[in-house]
């Protein structure tokens, strides 16, 4: 178990800075998450991080040792790939042993731990086979028991549950968070799955462009995104935004809702809604349509849970609100966060 730490961390490929200048402090025993989408940098990274890839510029400490420029081994980090990477003629335990072999372990002590590592993940009955009889949980099981048994200061995890089904996605999920919490080792997980990254990591490290837009807590990065890129990439549906003269005015969907179901006393900003569309989802509704005069039609969502039944109906104009605590004000030009919003401005233009 050890700190890992990136110092203005840069790699160039072909001119284009893929991490650019990235400072990071990954506590004793935390759950990180690089979230991010499709070459925002977060595999590349985490590459870094284990030593397959040299750093440009910048450095790179675990447990406070400088390992810049040194071979994987001397990271002393175990990663577990989206592919798996396990050896097709090796037997499931052939695959948990490998590394320990590498290692010139002595015999008896591999066939311990390796009988540790799969009963830890309880595919001791699966120790003959080779991965092609296995399913894909089970491979994903096998790829992080040959992580575990190596005891290593840092697990990294590339997007290793993304070729699971979504029902096993979500049990793996679980297992895995209490495998992390069981054994208290220092991890660091990528994902483009907004709701793995948030249901998984003590904080999220949210990338794009080989940047960090805002490390927080998920709670932190939900409710007060350090910019519009943050802001309309965390949520489903994502932040509402609203371009102002003078701001950009944002509101999720769940905090969107017809004026009825807030109390007389409370601080609202009102919104005339004219509705377009509704999507019955079961738990939700989501209500797609235009804001009506005084403002300009911004097209904006409103997503209310079925406890809600206040009737509506598509073609309709409806005096929707939103409290003034859950408005969100950013920079037009820079996207960065300016806080809470008192109230929106009545030059409204769409954003």
């Amino acid at each position: 178990m050890a700190t890992v730490e990136t110092r203005s961390l840069t790699k160039r490929f072909d001119g284009t800075n893929a991490v650019d200048g990235i400072d990071l402090a990954v506590h004793e025993a935390e759950f990180l998450v690089l979230l991010g989408p499709s070459g925002s940098g977060k595999t590349t990274l985490l590459r870094l991080i284990a030593g397959l890839e040299a750093p440009t510029s910048g450095d790179i400490l675990v447990g406070g040792r400088v390992v810049t420029g040194l071979p994987p081994r001397a990271h002393n980090m175990a990663m577990v790939f989206q592919s798996y990477a396990l050896y097709p003629h090796l037997s499931v335990a052939g695959n948990i042993a490998f590394p320990l072999e590498a290692q010139r372990m002595p015999r008896e002590a591999i066939a311990r731990k390796v009988s540790w590592a799969a009963a830890l993940f309880g595919i001791g009955h699966l120790l003959s086979r080779k991965p092609r009889q296995l399913s894909g949980g089970e491979r994903q099981r096998v790829a992080l028991a040959r992580a575990v048994v190596r005891e290593p200061v840092a697990f990294l995890l590339d997007e290793p549950l993304s070729n699971l089904d979504a029902k096993l996605r979500t049990s793996a999920r679980e297992e895995l968070q209490q495998l992390q919490r069981r054994l208290a080792t220092t991890t660091i997980y990528v994902t483009h799955d907004q709701i793995e990254a948030l249901a998984l990591g003590d904080r999220v490290a949210i990338l794009d462009h080989g940047r960090v837009h805002q490390l927080g807590t998920p709670q932190q990065v939900y409710e007060q995104p350090a910019d519009t890129f943050v802001a309309t990439f965390i949520g489903s549906p994502p932040m509402n935004l609203v371009d102002t003269d003078a701001l950009v005015t944002g509101f999720r969907p769940e905090h969107f809702l017809p004026r009825e179901v807030y109390g007389s006393d409370e601080a609202l900003e009102p919104f005339p809604f004219h509705i377009t569309r509704i999507e019955n989802l079961g738990s939700d509704r989501l209500v797609y349509g235009l804001l009506e005069p005084p403002l300009p039609p911004a097209k904006v969502i409103s997503r209310i849970p079925c406890t809600v039944t206040f009737p509506l109906e598509t073609g309709a104009r409806y005096p929707f609100a939103v409290r003034r605590a859950d408005l969100r004000r950013f920079d037009p030009r820079s996207g960065a966060s300016l806080g809470v919003a008192s109230s929106v401005a009545p030059s409204v233009r769409p954003a």
